[in-house]
């Protein structure tokens, strides 16, 4: 199937899943727990958490208190959250997808030239 009418549909369909994927990227981030995810609650098991001045300290035997801050932690997209400003989950959800739509069209492009180019090598040398 090729031809106008395949591209103009396969146009369609992939501005279709762009729009819908950028719409829940962007709405759906803020429907997301603000609570810790269960690694975060796994890694707690054992420990009390108390507050002391504002700051959250732990108290027992769990493996969160050996945790440390990552070296990315002060990352333009850290926390989910565009340079760690509050209430901006949804342009940063939108901008992860799309980096990560580059990147996998990318190599999937990539890979694609490469088989077509094996394609045509094979059938040039029989």
């Amino acid at each position: 199937m090729t031809g106008p009418a395949y591209r103009s549909r396969s146009r369609l369909f992939w501005t279709g899943f762009l729009v819908v994927t950028l719409i829940i990227a962007g709405a759906a981030s803020y429907l997301a727990s603000p609570d810790p995810d269960g690694l975060d609650a796994t890694t707690r098991i054992g420990c009390q958490v108390t507050g002391n001045a504002g700051a959250e300290e732990l108290t027992g035997h769990c493996i969160a208190r050996s945790a440390t801050e990552h070296p990315l932690a002060d990352a333009p997209l850290a926390d989910y959250a565009l340079a760690g400003a509050g209430g901006t989950v949804g342009p940063a959800g939108v901008i992860g997808v799309l980096v990560t739509l580059v990147v996998a069209g990318s190599a999937f492009r990539m890979i694609a030239r490469s088989k077509s180019r094996r394609d045509v090598g094979d059938t040039l040398g029989d």
